[in-house]
């Protein structure tokens, strides 16, 4: 069960450390100035855990194994980022603003699961997405 919990709690705790760095960059620097350093802070230490977990002879094996994924992954991240820094930016409350995103984004995702995942979409999650987009209407109104 842990092995199930763990990931959850460390998605919500990062994603909430995430929307309060987001929210509080500031509004005269730069974004993508603030996002390199953002960049260059996650890649030196994803670099140092990557090769301390495989060592050092191993790092060329490992980067073999990747496909298209992570670069498009990149693109994702930076879309992702500077999104919400612009999201805030233009007023959103840090309540409201990350709300509206993921419960979007949850819609959304139900029907790529369905149509390039091959997912099934089962009634209560029609009657989920149904309650979710009202959601949407009543938060934004």
């Amino acid at each position: 069960m842990w092995n199930m919990i763990w990931p959850l709690l460390v998605i919500v705790g990062s994603n909430c450390f995430y929307h309060i760095c987001a929210k509080s960059m500031p509004e005269d620097a730069h974004a993508f100035g603030a996002l390199t350093v953002t960049y260059l802070i996650g890649a030196a230490i994803s670099a140092v855990t990557f090769v301390v977990s495989v060592r050092p002879a191993n790092v060329l094996t490992e980067l073999h194994k990747l496909n298209w994924a992570p670069f498009l992954l990149g693109l994702a991240i930076v879309g992702l980022e500077a999104g919400n820094v612009f999201l805030y930016r233009a007023g959103w409350k840090i309540s409201v603003g990350s709300l509206v995103g993921n419960i979007s984004l949850a819609v959304v995702l139900l029907f790529v699961g369905y149509f390039l995942f091959h997912e099934q979409i089962t009634a209560r999650q029609l009657i989920g997405a149904a309650v979710c987009a009202l959601g949407l209407y009543l938060i934004t109104k």
